[in-house]
């Protein structure tokens, strides 16, 4: 499938890999089930637009820890489009962590795989996990079609810097989600938990076409693992 207009002007000079790893996500990704059959036809602005729609949301140099990759989105995508992210790619399921790293073999791409769970308690590595050495406090966590954010800001918060930031891409149920789990996000200590419009403009001018998500962000305060 070809990438629609808006794709230049979101990965740059990166646009063959993005298409590359479309082509992954629809052949490979399709027969090992790790997307629907129904999504080849969504595969840019479901999936990989949507998931760079956070970029904006990332400093530079950022260390991104993705919760559960799956298929590497919004991972990989987000990669493609900001090269200069230290990423780390946090998955338990084995075909799946074959998958990236498959991926990321062909398209040279520098992303750290870890096979682990995140738990309360910080990453419990899997057998076979191949990575060696600690996995770095993240600047950021990002997780896409993981889990309830409670259980993600209970995940997340071993993983996270002072004042890191957790960014999970939700849907339309992302307020009422919110509002149902705001004191346990209180009680971990997340501070600024709002619903966010996050978008990525991709092309100049007022009337610039945006690619955008429902985002649920906030910030950890006080006591983090860096401490």
């Amino acid at each position: 499938m070809n990438p629609p207009a808006e794709a230049e002007a979101v990965f740059g000079d990166q646009l063959g890999l993005a298409e590359r790893f479309a082509q992954w996500l629809i052949g490979p990704g399709l027969t090992r089930g790790l997307l629907g059959p129904r999504e080849a036809d969504q595969i840019w602005e479901r999936h990989l637009l949507n998931g760079v729609s956070i970029a904006d949301l990332i400093e530079p140099t950022s260390v991104v820890l993705d919760i559960g990759s799956g298929a590497g989105l919004p991972g990989l995508a987000l990669l493609l489009a900001r090269p200069d992210l230290q990423l780390v790619l946090i998955e338990p399921k084995v075909r799946r962590v074959d998958f990236l790293r498959e991926v990321c073999a062909d398209l040279g791409l520098p992303a750290r795989i870890v096979r682990a769970r995140a738990t309360p308690d910080g990453l419990v590595l899997l057998p076979d996990d191949v990575t060696g050495g600690a996995v770095p406090p993240a600047d950021v966590v990002t997780a896409r079609a993981v889990a309830p954010i409670g259980d993600l800001a209970l995940w997340a918060k071993p993983l996270l810097r002072r004042e890191g930031r957790l960014l999970a891409i939700k849907g339309d149920a992302a307020p009422a989600e919110l509002h149902r789990d705001r004191t346990v996000l209180t009680a971990l200590g997340f501070l600024d938990a709002a619903v966010l419009t996050a978008g990525t403009s991709v092309a100049s001018g007022p009337m610039s076409p945006v690619m955008t998500a429902t985002v649920i962000s906030m910030r950890l305060g006080g006591v983090s693992r860096e401490t």
